[in-house]
């Protein structure tokens, strides 16, 4: 359980420095932008695969039983995360629509897998990444109150239509290799 704990922190140690926009700016201003960016991405990097790891060797502690039946939640929640996991990369009407479509995926992921997972190593992982995403959805509405509104630009219809077929090639891709990808069949 060390390994999974000590990897949520190096992943998200960059996550949350980056909401401490003074901070940032100021490293920024010390080590350059390109710097900053492969240190970032090395921390984040490091955390996943940590995380990877140390979910995979963490031992089965049962919190709670989940209810029969609610196998079929994430199965139908996962399609539209990565719908907007895929929004949140191509520039398309939907991802100025929903502003955030990235911390959305990320809601919807992890609150569709704490659903169906009883065990303490799936609650740290999945309860860190939805508190992660809505502690930072507040953040960033609060910044964003405060700031002019952005000119909205207007994308073609085919890369909304893009972005979803995208989301959904993801979702059959992910839904046939779970269990080689994660270690865990659907069921």
């Amino acid at each position: 359980m060390t390994l999974l704990i000590l990897g949520l922190v190096i992943f998200f140690l960059p996550h949350v420095f980056t909401g401490c926009r003074s901070q940032r700016a100021a490293l920024i201003d010390r080590i350059g932008e390109m710097p900053y960016k492969g240190l970032y991405s090395l921390l984040a990097l490091a955390g996943l695969v940590l995380i990877v790891m140390g979910k995979g060797a963490a031992q089965f502690v049962s919190v709670w039983v989940p209810p029969a039946g609610l196998n079929m939640v994430p199965i139908i929640l996962m399609l539209p995360a990565l719908v907007f996991l895929v929004v949140s990369n191509v520039p398309c009407n939907l991802r100025t629509r929903l502003k955030h479509p990235m911390l959305i995926a990320i809601k919807i992921w992890a609150t569709a897998h704490l659903i169906v997972n009883g065990d303490l190593a799936s609650i740290l992982l999945f309860g860190s990444f939805l508190a992660y995403a809505v502690v930072t959805m507040i953040r960033v509405k609060r910044r964003e109150a405060l700031e002019l509104p952005a000119e909205v630009p207007d994308y073609p219809l085919w890369r909304d239509i893009m972005a979803i077929v995208l989301g959904g090639v993801l979702y059959a891709g992910i839904g046939m290799h779970h269990a080689q990808l994660f270690g865990v069949a659907i069921h």
